[in-house]
């Protein structure tokens, strides 16, 4: 790391990225029991969970359960309560004489684990991921049985869906006694260029034999063709029960850089090898890139500006909960891809291995965040975000005995993601009065909060110390990237210190202050870790050299947080918890995206436009040409081009320049009249693109469109199908609501539908539910068998619509 004033440089980095493909490690989801509720003596090996249902997970028993308006609305009304996992399974004879360990991704709350009745421990945390050690309560070629409670009665943790239970991957783990390591592999470089670059990997070996051994490790990078591109060999003795850490430097050749456009994959192989045998081998892949981060000129991805085009991204998907398949985040990050978007803040705690793995593949640049308090817990709401009830409950009661521990877990699983960017060690901890407050509060009122300073909260100047300590956690396993926090109240948090102690401030909220900020500090650097949606604050980043992005609360819709009963779900995506775009990503396309867009939607003059969340309101324009014989409708006009042309029914009704709308919006009034309006948009005379809404008539079939029709028979692959309620002349009615019911054939099975209606608290788990919007999404995730699949949607009175999947 190269740092002077204002400049802070991971000049020649390479981040890796764990894959499942390790030696000696197996997928552990299938077939677990069950049951909901507590049960005394369920960790027994004897108890009888005969009556328990059989489920894989990931699994999240909370959004199984009803909406219930007697619930907190932080927890989108659903329910938690006590689960209990079983599961038995047989260590095969071949596996003598190694360890057997148990890795858990994540599992929300308070988890306890045992094996055959013997107590392994438990982790407070639901969102970190942790092992245990079963060898000495093993029985090798026997029935073995683990049990797993988790603990999530207290529905007011969190101010936003957590999920519950065993909601991540699982995993068993055979090492031998030499091993790399858990946790012992980082990879980075001290050069890189387009011509060359030396790749760097460090790698602890460990003997816990109770003699010495001679060690070959040998450390091999293929290309994205498999083809070795550089090796090294070390052969060393390891004396017993002991590690050592080597150092191995690969140089290569004109390499391919990562990028968010161009995100090359290395594969580097480390393989330990005793008297000639294989004891543990590691798989991980590359992107070489690096980073820069200047307080006067923002943001530098191998050597070239780059503005962060960010959404904030929370761990559900609405229907699926928790429980998000990997398939599932590689179709919403590929939305967000669309939008033009390339970069994510991982909000609010640690997210699943997966999703850093697709963020790899995809190109995204991201924030991995770690807590979203610390010693004092902050407001979670029970009746309606900022209404009227509210407690203070929270990770904080954990945080002085796990916070270390849990920081440290995190950055040493995700610390070789090449799209991991930056360390967030927490979100608005120093909201103002919740918990925190300070004297400064009296002389810079926050904006967000307007609250001011109130001497019975704790004092502001406390978060210096427990800052500190926390980035000196993250240095001590990672100097490669920056520590940064999202800050909700930046004036204080600089007057007391707190600031001073990042690499990166993150500004929640407060393009206000970046002009003065960066006057009176010139060597701080900072971005909008948390941004409204409204153009201003994107002018605010293109605008100033010295502003490294934004990130937009939020990307998609969340389920918690929620408004009054009966709302379910947070309502601030841009894009909505079935993944479909709302108005406001089409708007963000037209100022994100280097490809060429056009849209329009329609507003009804007469109707008041909604403007009670300042920060976070969208642009009131509907893409349905639907509406009362020459009522007057104004047109908004979203593109990237110079100019946009509007057409009804073939006549123009004249062209508008970009230039003369300084809200990036176009905009038209016309009176209605049925039939197509179309627009075109153009640079100079050449057409870029078009878009059009046409007069819809009565609902009279479905249409479905699936992304993925070729699963794999893994249990875990997933269909995603957009369907859609369409007239007779194949126009889509987006104001039908007609009531859908899905049924399924085949290897397969139906996670769920999701309609993205807000309002809708009808219970998720079912196959019927009413079209939203003309819409609905529809999940079918593989079993284990290949064979035909059908997925068949139908409507009374509407023509069915029929898809194949082929499972493989």
């Amino acid at each position: 790391m190269m740092k002077r004033m204002g400049v802070i440089a991971w000049m020649m980095f390479a981040s890796f990225q764990v894959c499942a493909q390790q030696y000696g490690r197996e997928l552990f989801n299938a077939r677990w029991q069950f049951h909901l509720g507590h049960l005394p003596g369920a960790e027994a090996p004897g108890f009888n969970d005969a009556t328990w249902r059989t489920v894989n997970v990931p699994h999240d028993y909370s959004i199984e359960g009803d909406f219930n308006r007697h619930l907190p609305s932080c927890n989108s009304y659903l329910p938690g309560g006590i689960g209990w996992y079983r599961k038995s399974f047989v260590v095969p004879t071949t596996q003598a004489g190694k360890k057997v360990l148990i890795q858990f991704d994540g599992v929300y709350k308070n988890s306890e684990v045992w094996i055959n009745g013997h107590y392994l421990g438990k982790r407070p945390s639901g969102y970190v991921a942790f092992e245990y050690d079963l060898t000495p309560w093993i029985r090798i070629g026997e029935k073995n049985t683990i049990a797993v409670k988790t603990d999530h009665e207290d529905l007011t943790d969190s101010g936003w869906y957590t999920g519950s239970g065993i909601y991540r991957n699982v995993f068993l783990v055979y090492r031998s006694p030499v091993h790399i390591k858990s946790g012992g592999l980082f990879v980075h470089t001290p050069e890189v260029s387009y011509t060359k670059a030396l790749v760097t990997a460090s790698v602890t070996v460990q003997n816990e034999n109770t003699t010495g051994d001679t060690v070959v490790v040998i450390t091999s990078l293929l290309n994205a063709a498999g083809e070795t591109v550089a090796t090294n060999r070390q052969q060393i003795f390891l004396p017993e029960k002991s590690d050592r850490l080597l150092h191995t430097t690969l140089p290569v050749s004109s390499p391919q850089l990562w990028s968010v456009d161009t995100p090359y994959l290395y594969t580097l192989r480390t393989t330990v090898s005793s008297h000639g045998k294989i004891t543990d081998q590691q798989e991980v892949r590359t992107g070489i890139r690096q980073l820069r981060f200047d307080a006067s000129r923002g943001f530098f991805l191998n050597g070239k500006s780059t503005k962060l085009k960010g959404v904030c991204m929370v761990h559900d998907a609405g229907v699926l909960g928790s429980a998000v398949p990997r398939s599932v985040w590689e179709s919403r990050l590929r939305t967000l891809k669309e939008m033009g978007c390339n970069a994510i803040r991982a909000c609010h705690n640690p997210h699943a291995t997966e999703f850093l793995d697709v963020c790899d593949e995809q190109g995204f640049l991201v924030i991995a965040e770690a807590f979203d308090e610390w010693a004092y817990p902050k407001t979670k709401w029970i009746d309606g975000w900022n209404h009227t009830q509210k407690v203070k409950n929270g990770y904080s009661k954990y945080f002085p005995e796990w916070g270390t521990r849990d920081l440290q877990d995190q950055v040493l699983r995700d610390r070789n993601h090449p799209s991991v960017i930056m360390w967030s060690i927490g979100n608005e901890i120093d909201f103002p009065n919740d918990p925190y407050s300070h004297p400064s509060l009296d002389s810079f009122a926050n904006p967000q909060t307007f609250a001011r300073y109130q001497s019975a909260n704790p004092d502001a100047s406390g978060m210096k110390a427990l800052a500190e300590k926390l980035a000196a956690v993250v240095r001590a396993l990672d100097t490669t990237r920056p520590v940064t926090s999202g800050l909700a109240s930046a004036y204080m948090s600089t007057e007391v210190g707190y600031a001073g102690v990042l690499d990166v401030t993150g500004y929640n909220y407060q393009e206000n202050l970046y002009g003065p900020h960066h006057k009176k500090h010139p060597g701080q650097i900072l971005y909008g870790s948390e941004t409204g949606h409204r153009y201003e604050y994107w002018k605010a980043v293109t605008d100033n050299d010295y502003v490294m992005g934004q990130f937009l609360w939020t990307g998609f819709e969340y389920l918690g947080e929620s408004f009054k009963w009966p709302q379910r779900h947070n309502p601030f995506g841009i894009i909505d918890l079935g993944g479909f775009f709302k108005t406001e990503a089409y708007f963000r396309q037209s100022i994100w995206s280097d490809k060429p867009m056009a849209w329009i939607g329609a507003w009804d003059t007469t109707v008041t436009e909604p403007t009670q969340y300042y920060l976070w309101d969208h642009h009131n324009a509907l893409p349905h040409w639907n509406w009362m014989p020459d009522k007057m409708i104004r047109i908004s006009g979203f593109t990237n081009c110079e100019s946009m042309e509007l057409f009804l029914n073939g006549q123009s009704l004249g062209i508008q320049q970009m230039s003369s709308f300084p809200d990036h919006v176009i905009t038209w009034y016309v009176p209605y009249k049925k039939g197509q309006l179309k627009a075109i948009a153009r640079n100079g005379t050449k057409v870029m693109a078009e878009y059009e809404l046409n007069t819809a008539g009565a609902p009279a079939k479905l249409r479905a469109i699936v992304e993925q029709p070729v699963l794999k028979a893994n249990q875990q692959d997933v269909a995603s199908l957009a369907v859609y309620v369409e007239d007779d002349k194949n126009r889509w009615v987006y104001l039908s609501e007609n009531k859908l019911t899905v049924n399924v054939t085949g290897p397969v099975k139906l996670l769920g539908l999701e309609n993205a209606n807000a309002n809708d608290t009808s219970r998720y788990a079912g196959n019927s539910h009413h079209a939203f919007r003309g819409r609905i999404k529809v999940y079918v995730q593989a079993l284990g068998k290949p064979g035909q699949a059908r997925v068949t949607i139908s409507s009374p009175g509407l023509k069915t619509a029929v898809v194949p999947l082929i499972i493989q």
